[in-house]
């Protein structure tokens, strides 16, 4: 009979461990989908060692130096969905882990640079929706709670999400299937939620950037347009709904009269976080690093900024051409303007 017993909680023990490996879909390129409670988690592991990074860390302590005391300067590193929801004891695929990275490129940063840690504020609400399921980026209810731990940093006003209209574009499916390789992922589609300031009395202008094989080649004259974009019910694009993504230098001119103008250097992670600032700055300017050509100095000298924050996620941030491009940008001809 213990024979029997032993034998049958064996079998037992065998199938759950079947059944958990099934949880977890192994595609191309070091990314997984993972199923839980019937909904599919694509993620993209991270792979960079603690011990690097330093070269990113260089590019921020270079914005501080140029800058002196006259702009105070703000590091955001984004951790992405894999450091709060990669399967515990998965060896499918090698994961490191990214907090010690973030650790790592803030501690080699200029004291006088104030970093912006996500860490346990994002490990707070990971069980909520703050990262997508379907696509790499994170989620604009994550990009709040960063925002709004920035004003706090800032020491600017911050409204609550009560100040915000709530918007939900449904069935969406992001670039995780293209990325992963695993078609399963458009059988467990999400909502994508965005909220948009009550008090519509600020002015969006744009500088668009023409592209030609993903090379800038020339600029269009600015011209004035809505920060937010509309999607419909299953458009894969819907990230796009900030400045309608990443190839416009952006300014908004908010009602607020504080004296305090923000510049923005970031990639798309940073792109749904100054739609909560708008309450907080008399003036945001948002600039991409991948598309931005003039010089930065004489761009934040030209428009009186008073606080720069520079924010990636980690995966560009431990990229040797990211700190790349940022020390180019520093190092631009400058352009005498009429």
């Amino acid at each position: 009979m213990k024979r029997y017993i032993l034998l049958v909680v064996s079998l037992i023990t065998l199938s759950c461990s079947f059944l958990h490996a099934q949880q977890v879909l192994k595609g191309r390129n070091g990314n997984i989908v993972v199923k839980k409670d019937s909904l599919l988690r694509a993620m993209t592991a991270f792979t960079s060692p603690a011990t690097g990074g330093s070269w990113y860390s260089e590019a921020v302590n270079a914005y501080q130096e140029a800058l002196g005391d006259n702009v105070q300067v703000y590091s955001m590193i984004v951790p992405t969905s894999t450091a709060y929801y990669w399967p515990e004891n998965y060896q499918g695929v090698a994961n490191l882990p990214q907090r010690p990275v973030i650790q790592n490129m803030y501690d080699k940063m200029n004291n006088r640079i104030k970093k912006i840690d996500l860490w346990d504020l994002l490990e707070r609400h990971k069980a909520e929706n703050i990262y997508a399921r379907t696509d790499h980026h994170w989620l604009p209810l994550g990009a709040y709670y960063a925002a709004e731990l920035f004003a706090q940093v800032a020491k600017v006003p911050f409204r609550p999400l009560s100040a915000y209209d709530k918007h939900v574009i449904h069935r969406f499916v992001g670039s995780m299937v293209r990325f992963s390789g695993i078609a399963q992922l458009r059988q467990s589609p999400e909502d994508f939620v965005f909220y948009t300031p009550t008090d519509s009395s600020y002015t969006t202008t744009y500088v668009e950037h023409i592209l030609q094989n993903k090379q800038v080649v020339g600029v269009k004259p600015a011209y004035e347009g809505k920060f937010f974009f509309a999607y419909g019910d299953g458009n894969g694009n819907v990230y796009c709904t900030f400045m309608g993504g990443d190839i416009r230098t952006t300014h908004v001119a908010t009602g607020v009269k504080n004296g305090r103008r923000l510049l923005v250097i970031k990639d798309s992670f940073g792109n749904a976080i100054p739609g909560y600032l708008f309450y907080s700055f008399e003036d945001l300017y948002v600039v991409d690093f991948r598309y931005f050509q003039e010089n930065i100095l004489e761009y934040i000298r030209e428009h009186q900024i008073t606080d720069l924050l520079i924010v990636n996620n980690i995966q560009h941030a431990y990229t040797r051409t990211t700190a790349r491009s940022l020390v180019e940008m520093l190092e631009r001809p400058i352009t005498h303007k009429d």
